[in-house]
């Protein structure tokens, strides 16, 4: 346990950030996996629409640090990749 004033507050930051940060990928993760439902049931207005939640989510987190922004701009591609597969 940390025993500089600053270090505890560096510790109370973390714990905060860590929650947040936390919250964030989980609503990610229910949001890919409407669209993973989407996609395997062949409904390409669903997967469209759920898409458009999805890429705003990801990037979003991506802005706020909790995603690397090469590492959403990965999950995006892939993302588009199996929506527009549905049609093909």
């Amino acid at each position: 346990m940390a025993n500089h004033k600053s270090a505890l507050k560096r510790a109370r930051q973390n714990e905060k950030k860590a929650l947040r940060n936390k919250g964030i990928k989980s609503a990610l993760k229910t949001q890919v996996k409407k669209l993973h439902t989407a996609i395997e049931l062949k409904d390409k207005e669903k997967a469209q629409a759920e898409l458009k939640v999805v890429t705003r989510g990801v990037a979003k987190a991506a802005t706020k640090g909790v995603l690397h922004k090469n590492t959403a701009s990965r999950k995006i591609s892939r993302l588009t990749k199996h929506v527009n597969s549905i049609s093909a």
